[in-house]
């Protein structure tokens, strides 16, 4: 999605945006970890209140996943994952990296483990410093 002057969106604010702001949390809440987390933790770390907690995360997620692919970041959604599918990201995950041209495959198959993997040492190097960085600081 690109956002040009002329558009309302690209003068709200933040906080006028109550999904925006979800992403912006759910980002803050990634951005130091350095161990994946699931669908049901993102949401009790964001402290989500029932019903569709899962389906506000995805969202976010989805939103941060936009944002990175238009900044040329990996996804820090893929610090995100399903408890059912063996330490990979529910298949929207891919669905929606594909909707953004960064994944061709079966979300299914060994290119999603391939693709997720990649992603998450990805995220790891870009967001999540090393214990070298903080003891040099």
């Amino acid at each position: 999605m690109t956002v040009t002057a002329s558009e309302p969106a690209a003068t709200m604010s933040v906080k006028d945006n109550p999904s925006e702001t979800l992403a912006c949390r759910l980002r803050a809440h990634l951005a130091t970890r350095r161990l994946p987390i699931t669908y049901q933790e993102a949401a009790k770390g964001l402290l989500l209140s029932p019903p569709n907690t899962i389906h506000q995360v995805t969202e976010a997620l989805e939103q941060l996943m936009a944002e990175d692919a238009a900044a040329d970041r990996p996804f820090i959604a893929a610090m995100v994952i399903s408890k059912w599918r063996d330490g990979l990201p529910a298949p929207g995950f891919f669905d929606c990296a594909a909707r953004l041209g960064r994944f061709t495959g079966d979300a299914t198959g060994p290119d999603a483990s391939v693709f997720h993997t990649a992603e998450f040492n990805a995220v790891l190097a870009l967001w999540v410093p090393t214990n070298d960085a903080r003891e040099s600081e």
